[in-house]
C-alpha cells in the first residue's frame, strides 16, 4: 500500500466524495471560506485523535490557525453533520466492485469499545472489571459487512440494555440497510430477540455457551425425536395472542420513528417490573431464540460467518485504538454531546481510512489484471481494507492544498497515474531527509503494485 499521513487521506477523500459538503453552518448555510476542507479536516482529525488543536497549528497558514480550526469546530462539526459525511463516504465505498466481494451491505455487527473516563466525567459509569476504581465509557457502534461503520452510540460503563442496539439500527443515516445483526453472547434477551423479528430483522448473537440454553416449545404434545429431553419449558401461546395487536403497535411506532428505541423501557417496565406487553414479547422471542440455537449448533457456514463478522469489528476496534492515541485513549470530555462528537469524528475518520484502502486495493488489482496476472475473486474476499502500517498517526501533521488541475477529480482506480492532492509532487521511495513532506506519497506507483 502507498505510505501516507492521517491528514493526506482525509482531505482525499473529502476530494473524492464530497463530504466536507454535508459539513453545514448553525444556520445550515455551506461555508464559504477559503480552505474550509483543511480546517475541518484539522478539526476532525483533533477530536478523533484526542489529540486537541495543539499538533494541527499553523500560524503561517491561515486554514490551521487556532482561531479558524476553533470556529469550524463550533459551528461545523456536530452529531448530525458528521452523520451526514459519514454517509457520504459510506455510499462511496459501497460503489467500488470489491465491496460487493466482501459482502451485499445486508449484515451489520454491533460491538463496543470501552474507554476510561475521569472521575469528574458526568456521563460515565463504573465497572471494576474493566475500569477499576475508576470510570467509563462504551461506544457501542455498527459495522457492515462492507467494512463500514454505520454509526455509534456512547453509553456510560458497559452496555447493559441490549435494546441500545435496536436504537442504533432503526437511527443510522447511511443507504445500507442490514436485515441481519451479528452481536458477541452478552447483548441478547429473550425481549429483543421478539422485537427485532416483528421489526424484520434476524438477530444472530453468537453463543458462547450453549450447555445452559434452554429450548421451548410451542405444543406440550408435540414429539421432537432426539430434543424431546431437552425442550422442557412451553410457550405461553394465550399471552401472545391477547397482546399480539399492542406488538404490532409497538413495531410500527419504532418503524415510523414515532417511538424512540432508547425510550422503550419505559413501556415495557415498571418499577422494575416487566409489563405484561414485555412478557408477551419474550414469549415470542423465545421461539425465534429456539430457532437461532438449533441453527447456530447445526449450521457451521453460519457460525463461521458470525465469527468472521465479529472479527472484522475487533479489528476495526484495533484500528480505532490506533487512532485516538491521545491522553492514552482517555476520554476527558465530561459531557454527552462531546463524547459523541468525539467518537462520531472517529467513526468518521475510521471509514475515511477503510474506503482510501480500499480504493488502492481496488488500483492494484485493476492494474494487475490489465498485465495479464489472474487475480481470483476468492482471494479478493479475503482481503481487508482495514490496514494501518503504511499510515501515519504521530509526530506532524502536513497539510497541503488540493490540486487545482483538471486531473485532481480523477481517482486512482481509473487513471493509474501518479496523481496527488498536494501541490508538488515528489519522489515516493524513501529518504533520510528530514525536509521532506512526510505526506504525499498517497499515489500509485509501479513500486508498490509489483508482485513481490
Amino acid at each position: 500500500m502507498p505510505r501516507a499521513d492521517l491528514p493526506g487521506v482525509v482531505l482525499e477523500i473529502m476530494r473524492k466524495t464530497g463530504c466536507d459538503k454535508a459539513f453545514t453552518h448553525l444556520s445550515e448555510r455551506e461555508a464559504r471560506v477559503e480552505g474550509f476542507a483543511i480546517s475541518l479536516c484539522a478539526a476532525l482529525i483533533a477530536q478523533a485523535c484526542n489529540t486537541g488543536y495543539e499538533p494541527m497549528i499553523r500560524q503561517d497558514i491561515a486554514a490551521l490557525r487556532r482561531s479558524r480550526i476553533a470556529w469550524v469546530d463550533t459551528n461545523f462539526i456536530r452529531p448530525e453533520t458528521i452523520a451526514a459525511g459519514n454517509a457520504r463516504i459510506v455510499a462511496a465505498h459501497s460503489a467500488l466492485p470489491i465491496v460487493e466481494l466482501w459482502g451485499e451491505g445486508e449484515v451489520a455487527s454491533a460491538d463496543g469499545i470501552r474507554f476510561a473516563a475521569p472521575l469528574s466525567a458526568i456521563h460515565a459509569g463504573p465497572n471494576p472489571k474493566y475500569y477499576g476504581q475508576g470510570r467509563g465509557i462504551t461506544w457501542y457502534n455498527l459495522l457492515s459487512d462492507q467494512f463500514s461503520g454505520l454509526g455509534g452510540i456512547v453509553v456510560p460503563g458497559t452496555l447493559r440494555d441490549s435494546l441500545q442496539i435496536l436504537a442504533l439500527l432503526l437511527d443510522q443515516q447511511t443507504d445500507l440497510q442490514p436485515t441481519e445483526i451479528i452481536t458477541d453472547t452478552g447483548a441478547h434477551s429473550d425481549t429483543v430477540f421478539g422485537l427485532f423479528w416483528l421489526l424484520g430483522y434476524q438477530f444472530s448473537p453468537r453463543l458462547a455457551d450453549l450447555g445452559g440454553a434452554r429450548l421451548w416449545r410451542i405444543s406440550p404434545e408435540a414429539r421432537y425425536g432426539v430434543l424431546d429431553g431437552i425442550a422442557r419449558q412451553t410457550i405461553n401461546l394465550r399471552l401472545i395472542h391477547a397482546n399480539w395487536d399492542d406488538m404490532l403497535r409497538l413495531a410500527g411506532s419504532l418503524k415510523l420513528g414515532h417511538l424512540q428505541a432508547s425510550g422503550i423501557m419505559r413501556t415495557l417496565q415498571v418499577k422494575d417490573q416487566p409489563t405484561t406487553l414485555a412478557r408477551a414479547l419474550a414469549e415470542l422471542g423465545r421461539i425465534i431464540k429456539t430457532l437461532h440455537i438449533l441453527r447456530y449448533v447445526d449450521d457451521k457456514p453460519f457460525r463461521r460467518r458470525i465469527l468472521i463478522q465479529l472479527n472484522r469489528q475487533e479489528l476495526r476496534h484495533k484500528l480505532g485504538r490506533r487512532v485516538i492515541h491521545g491522553d492514552r485513549g482517555e476520554i476527558g470530555t465530561p459531557y454527552r454531546i462531546e463524547q459523541q462528537t468525539l467518537l462520531s469524528a472517529l467513526d468518521l475518520i475510521l471509514n475515511a481510512i477503510t474506503h482510501w484502502n480500499a480504493i488502492y486495493i481496488q488500483a492494484a488489482i485493476n492494474k494487475l489484471r490489465a498485465d495479464g496476472q489472474l487475480v481470483q475473486e476468492t482471494n479478493i474476499a479475503r482481503l481487508s481494507p482495514l490496514t494501518w502500517r503504511h499510515i501515519n498517526f504521530l509526530g506532524r501533521y502536513d497539510f497541503r492544498s488540493p490540486n487545482s488541475s483538471p486531473g485532481a477529480n480523477s481517482g486512482p482506480c481509473e487513471t493509474l497515474i501518479p496523481n496527488t492532492i498536494f501541490e508538488k509532487p515528489y519522489d515516493s521511495r524513501p529518504s533520510q531527509s528530514a525536509a521532506r513532506p512526510l505526506f504525499g506519497r498517497g499515489l500509485l506507483t509501479e513500486d508498490y503494485i509489483r508482485p513481490r
